[in-house]
C-alpha cells in the first residue's frame, strides 16, 4: 500500500468493520478517493495526486482510482480544464495492463455517463470522444472479465439511451459485425451474437433491419458452431419484434423453419420456447397456415425435452390467435378485461336457416346455453348442410364424408316412426345419425317403402371397386324379390323379405365349399351384407307402417333379427378374418339408423352393446371450432391425458391449467364447450398444484364466460375449491370478491352460509389465510344488504377480532369499522346501534387489555373515516372511550391518547368552542398529559404531524 496515506487505510478498515467491505461510489457518506483531498508530504494538488496514484506501480492504488472515478468527476466537473485533464487520465488508465483495473474502470462507465448527462451541457461530445471508444475497444479485450464488463456497460448505456445514433451506426454496430463474421474467433462470435440479440430491442427498427438483420440471418445458418445457432434461436422472438411483421415474414420465417428442424435438439427446444413471440409478429394467415403445422411438428418431436417445451408454449401460442371481433373480448386501456358480444355471436345464436327442418320443441332442450348452436335436421343432402365446424353440436352418423348422388328427398323425412321418436329430446342426435346412414346407404325414399335387390348391392356401400359378377347365383333371388315388391300388403312384403333371406342363406351355404377362392370370398362378403340389409328392411317397413303397435312387438321382431344375425354370422363368416371385419362394419352402418328406436324403447340389448363398443363421436365433434387450427386445440386438450405425464412432463397438467384462461379468451365464450371437459378434468386433478392454479384464475375465467356460463359450469367447481386444501382455497379467497360480484344476487347470497368455513384452516398457524379473509370481507360488504351483513358477516368479523395473531386483529378492526359504515350509509341506524352496543360490551368491558385497546383503535378509526354521524358517536361511543383514561394498562392509555390528540381534537366538530363535549375531551387529555407513564404523556402532548392515523405505530402495539 505504498503511497496511500495511512488515514485512508485506517478509514477503509473501519468501513470493513461496519459491513462496507465492497465500498461503492454510490455511497454519499464517504468518497473512496477522499485521500486525494488530504494534504500529504508530497505537497501535490488533488489533480496531480490523482495522476500520481492512477499510474502508480501498486495495482491496488490504480484499482482504487478506477473504482472512485465517479467521485473524481464530481469533484472536477465544474472546471472545464480540470474536467478534460481527468478525461485524459481515464483514457490512459483504460490502457492499464492489469485486467482487474480495466474491469473496475468499465464498471464505472455507466454511472459516470449518467452523471455527466445530468451535469454537463456538452455531454454527448465528451462521452463520444473519450468514453465511448473505451467501451468499444473493451469488446475485443483478451480478458474474459473485461469483455463481460464492457458488454454489460454497453447494454446499460443503450437502455438509458446515452449513446448517440451516430455512434451506434459507426462504432458499435461495425465492431459487432466484425466479431460475428464467419472467420472470427468462436468465443468472440458467440459473445457478439448475444449482444446483437439483446441490443436489437433497444435500437430503432431502421438500424436493426439495415445493419443487423442480414448478419443475424447468416448466423442462424451457421454450420460451424451450434452455440451460435442456439443463441439465435433463443432470441428469435426479440429480433422479430424489433424488425416488425413485414421483415419477419420475408426474411426470418424461413430461417425459423430451418432452426425448428435443426439436428441439435437444443435448437428445436429454444424455438419452441420463443414460438409465441415469433407468432405475435406475424399475420393471421402466416400464423395459421405456416406456424401452426410447424408447431405440431415440435409437439411430436422425438426428443422429450423439445416436446416438453412445446407443450409449455402451446397455450401462449394459442393466445396469439385471439381476435376481439370474433371472441367478443377486448382489453381496455387500463388493462382490465371487458366483454363485448360481437355481431357474429348474436347472429349465430339467433339465426335459423330457412332450409332446415325444425325439430319438435321437446328436442330443443338439448341446448345447454344460449351461446351454443341448436341441433337441426337438414332436409337436403349432407354436402349442402352445415359443416361440423360451423355447428359443433351436430353428431356425425357416418365416418364417410363423400357426397352421395341421389334424390334430395331420399332421406328428407325419417318417416312417421322417427317423427314420433323425435319427441324425445335424448334421441335427436341419433335421429340425425340414422338419417345420414339412410342417405349414405341409398335406402328407400318417402314415397316408396320397398326397394329392389339391385339397390341392396350398391358397390359404394362397401367402400370397394366393383365386385365380380354373381348374377347367375342371384337370378333366383332377384325373381323372388321382384314378385314380392309388387305386393301392397305388409304381410306379403314381410314374407318376401323372409324368402329373400332364405335364398341368400342357401347361396351362402353352397359357397362354403369354395372359400379358398378369393372371388368366392368377395361374393360371400356381399351376400352377408345383403342378408343384413334384407332383414333390416323388413323391420324398417314394419316400424313405418305399424308404429302404433306396442313396443313389445317391435322387440320380438328385432330379437328374431338378432337370432338370424348370429346364425348367419356363425355359418358364413367364421372362415375369414377379413370377411368378419367387413361384415362387422356393414352391420354397424346399418344398425346406426336404429339407434333412435333403441334409445326410445330401451329393449334391444345387442344394440346397446354395439353402442358401448363403438361410442358415437359426438363428443369429438363438439370440440370443433374455427378460431384456431383444430390440431392445436386437440393437442392442448390432450395435455390432461395421464399418458402425457409419463412421456412428456409430470407437470404438464399444471401448464395446461396455467394457460387455460388465455386459451378461453382466444376461443371466446361461444366455444367454451370445447374446454369445458378439460377444465373439469383439471379441477379434479390429484395434484393440488393444478387445482391451485385454477383457483387463482377462476375469477378471470368467469369474466370471460359471463354470468350464465359461470353459474352453470364454474360455480360447482368453485364450490369444490372452497372445501379443498388451504393451498387451493387461498387462490379462491384472494379473488373472492372478484368472483362473487359476477354472480347474480340470488346465487351470491348462497355463499353467505359458506364464508364462515374460511375461518377454519388446516393449520391454525396459517394466520395469513385469515388475514386475507378479513381483507376480502371489507370488499365483499358492498355486495350484500345491511341485513345480510348483520346476520352473517358480523359474526365472522367479531371472530377475527379475537384472533391470536396481532396482524389479523388489526385488519379485523378495520373490517368492523367498514361494517359500521355500511349500516349508516344505508340508513340502517337500528342495526348500527345494535352493533355499537355489542362492540362496547365485547371490547370496552373486555377482561383482557388487548380488547380494550382494540376499542380505542375502533373509535379512532370511526372518527377518522366518518363512518357515522358525530352526534351518534358522542352519544354512544365517546363516554365509553373517555372512561379508558383510568385503565390500569399503559398500552390502552397510549392508544387513547393517540385517538384523542391525533384524531378527535383535529375534527371541526370538537374545535368549536361551544361544543358541550369539548370540555370532557380536554379534561381527559390533560389527565393523560400528566400520566405517570412517559409514553402516555408524550402522545397526549405531541401534536400530530399528519392528519392520517399512524397505523404503523398502532400495529406495533401489542
Amino acid at each position: 500500500m505504498a503511497g496511500i496515506p495511512l488515514y485512508f487505510v485506517d478509514l477503509q478498515d473501519d468501513l470493513d468493520d461496519f459491513g462496507f467491505e465492497d465500498y461503492g461510489p454510490d455511497c454519499d457518506s464517504m468518497r473512496i478517493t477522499a485521500f486525494l483531498d488530504i494534504p500529504g508530504q508530497d505537497n501535490l494538488t488533488p489533480l496531480a495526486r490523482l495522476e500520481k496514484y492512477a499510474f502508480s506501480e501498486n495495482i491496488f492504488n490504480r484499482q482504487i482510482i478506477a473504482r472512485g472515478l465517479l467521485d473524481v468527476f464530481r469533484d472536477f466537473s465544474n472546471n472545464e480544464e480540470d474536467f478534460l485533464t481527468v478525461m485524459e487520465i481515464v483514457v490512459r488508465l483504460s490502457e492499464d495492463a492489469e485486467p482487474t483495473v480495466r474491469t473496475e474502470l468499465m464498471e464505472q462507465i455507466p454511472p459516470i455517463a449518467i452523471f455527466l448527462q445530468e451535469s454537463r451541457p456538452n455531454f454527448p461530445t465528451a462521452f463520444s470522444d473519450y468514453l465511448m471508444p473505451i467501451v468499444v475497444r473493451y469488446l475485443t479485450d483478451p480478458n474474459n472479465q473485461v469483455r463481460k464488463a464492457s458488454q454489460e456497460a454497453l447494454l446499460i448505456l443503450l437502455e438509458q439511451e446515452l449513446i448517440a445514433q451516430n455512434d451506434i451506426e459507426n462504432k458499435v454496430c461495425p465492431i459487432l459485425l466484425d466479431l460475428s463474421a464467419p472467420d472470427s474467433d468462436d468465443e468472440y462470435k458467440v459473445e457478439a451474437v448475444n449482444i446483437i440479440c439483446k441490443m436489437a430491442s433497444m435500437l430503432s427498427k431502421t438500424i436493426v433491419e439495415r445493419m443487423l438483420l442480414p448478419r443475424f440471418c447468416e448466423l442462424c445458418g451457421d454450420g460451424k458452431l451450434f452455440q451460435v445457432r442456439k443463441v439465435c434461436a433463443a432470441s428469435f422472438g426479440d429480433i422479430c419484434n424489433a424488425v416488425g411483421q413485414e421483415a419477419t415474414e420475408r426474411f426470418l420465417i424461413p430461417k425459423f423453419f430451418e432452426l425448428c428442424s435443426d439436428s441439435v435438439w437444443g435448437m428445436r427446444k429454444a424455438c419452441a420456447e420463443c414460438f409465441m413471440a415469433v407468432s405475435y409478429t406475424t399475420s393471421p394467415e402466416v400464423r395459421r397456415s405456416k406456424l401452426s403445422p410447424l408447431f405440431i411438428n415440435l409437439i411430436s418431436d422425438p426428443c422429450r425435452w423439445v416436446r416438453q417445451a412445446a407443450f409449455q408454449s402451446l397455450g401462449p401460442f394459442i393466445s396469439t390467435f385471439a381476435n376481439p371481433s370474433s371472441a367478443g373480448l377486448y382489453i381496455r386501456e387500463d388493462g382490465t378485461l371487458s366483454i363485448r358480444p360481437s355481431a357474429q355471436d348474436v347472429s349465430s345464436s339467433s339465426r335459423q336457416p330457412g332450409n332446415n327442418a325444425n325439430i319438435t320443441s321437446a328436442s330443443t332442450n338439448i341446448v345447454s346455453s344460449s351461446l351454443e348452436q341448436p341441433i337441426e335436421i337438414k332436409s337436403e343432402s349432407s354436402t349442402e348442410g352445415t359443416s361440423a365446424e360451423a355447428n359443433p353440436m351436430i353428431c356425425a352418423g357416418s365416418p364417410r364424408t363423400d357426397p352421395v348422388k341421389g334424390s334430395s328427398d331420399s332421406c328428407g323425412s325419417p318417416g312417421e316412426a322417427l317423427t314420433r321418436l323425435s319427441q324425445n329430446e335424448n334421441t335427436t342426435a341419433c335421429v340425425i345419425e340414422g338419417i345420414k346412414d339412410c342417405h349414405m346407404s341409398n335406402s328407400q325414399g318417402v314415397n316408396s317403402r320397398f326397394q329392389s335387390a339391385e339397390d341392396i348391392f350398391n358397390t359404394f356401400l362397401y367402400w370397394r371397386p366393383l365386385l365380380p359378377d354373381i348374377s347367375q347365383d342371384l337370378e333366383l333371388l332377384q325373381s323372388k324379390t321382384e314378385k314380392h315388391e309388387e305386393g301392397r300388403s305388409m304381410s306379403k312384403a314381410m314374407c318376401s323379405n323372409c324368402v329373400a333371406s332364405s335364398e341368400i342363406k342357401k347361396v351362402l351355404e353352397s359357397l362354403q365349399e369354395h372359400m379358398d377362392d378369393p372371388d368366392v370370398q368377395a361374393q360371400v362378403q356381399v351376400l352377408s351384407a345383403a342378408l343384413r340389409a334384407a332383414q333390416f328392411e323388413s323391420i324398417n317397413h314394419y316400424e313405418t307402417k305399424h308404429t302404433e303397435e306396442s313396443n313389445g312387438k317391435l322387440q320380438n321382431e328385432l330379437s328374431t333379427f338378432e337370432a338370424s344375425h348370429a346364425t348367419v354370422e356363425k355359418n358364413t363368416l367364421s372362415s375369414s378374418s377379413f370377411q368378419d371385419d367387413v361384415s362387422n362394419q356393414s352391420t354397424t352402418s346399418i344398425l346406426k339408423s336404429t339407434e333412435s328406436e333403441e334409445q326410445h324403447n330401451g329393449t334391444i340389448e345387442f344394440l346397446k352393446k354395439e353402442q358401448h363398443n363403438n361410442p358415437p363421436i359426438e363428443d369429438d365433434k363438439s370440440k370443433l371450432q374455427d378460431i384456431i387450427p383444430q390440431p392445436l386445440l386437440d393437442q392442448y386438450l390432450s395435455m390432461t391425458d395421464p399418458a402425457r405425464a409419463q412421456t412428456v412432463d409430470t407437470e404438464i397438467a399444471k401448464h395446461c391449467a396455467y394457460s387455460l384462461p388465455g386459451v378461453a379468451l382466444t376461443l371466446g365464450r361461444q366455444n367454451w364447450h370445447c374446454l369445458k371437459d378439460t377444465y373439469e378434468t383439471l379441477a379434479a386433478d390429484v395434484q393440488w398444484k393444478v387445482r391451485r392454479t385454477l383457483a387463482f384464475s377462476i375469477h378471470e375465467l368467469a369474466v370471460i364466460l359471463g354470468d350464465q356460463l359461470t353459474a352453470a359450469d364454474l360455480v360447482p367447481i368453485f364450490n369444490g375449491f372452497l372445501k379443498d386444501l388451504d393451498e387451493v382455497r387461498i387462490g379462491v379467497l384472494k379473488h373472492l370478491y372478484d368472483f362473487l360480484k359476477l354472480l347474480h344476487a340470488d346465487k351470491r347470497r348462497e355463499y353467505l352460509y359458506q364464508l364462515q368455513e374460511f375461518v377454519v384452516t388446516d393449520n391454525s398457524k396459517n394466520w395469513r389465510f385469515r388475514y386475507e379473509l378479513a381483507e376480502q370481507l371489507i370488499l365483499i360488504l358492498e355486495l350484500y344488504n345491511p341485513n345480510d351483513v348483520y346476520d352473517y358477516l358480523r359474526h365472522i368479523a367479531l371472530t377475527l377480532c379475537s384472533d391470536k395473531v396481532s396482524e389479523v386483529r388489526w385488519i379485523s378492526f378495520k373490517l368492523v369499522v367498514a361494517i359500521l359504515q355500511k349500516f349508516y350509509a344505508n340508513n340502517a341506524n337500528a342495526l348500527g346501534l345494535n352493533f355499537i352496543n355489542e362492540l362496547v360490551a365485547r371490547f370496552r368491558h373486555c377482561s383482557k387489555w388487548i380488547g380494550r385497546q382494540a376499542f380505542a383503535f375502533i373509535c379512532q378509526a370511526v372518527v377518522e373515516e366518518e363512518c357515522m354521524p358525530v352526534d351518534h358517536f358522542v352519544e354512544h361511543l365517546l363516554p365509553s372511550l373517555l372512561s379508558l383514561s383510568s385503565d390500569p394498562v399503559p398500552n390502552v392509555r397510549v392508544l387513547l391518547a393517540k385517538a384523542l390528540r391525533q384524531t378527535l381534537l383535529e375534527k371541526a366538530y370538537f374545535k368549536n368552542v361551544g361544543n358541550p363535549h369539548l370540555e370532557a375531551v380536554e379534561e381527559t387529555v390533560l389527565a393523560l398529559q400528566s400520566d405517570r407513564d412517559q409514553d402516555v404523556s408524550f402522545f397526549a402532548t405531541v401534536k400530530p404531524k399528519l392528519n392520517n392515523m399512524d397505523t404503523t405505530s398502532l400495529e406495533k402495539q401489542k
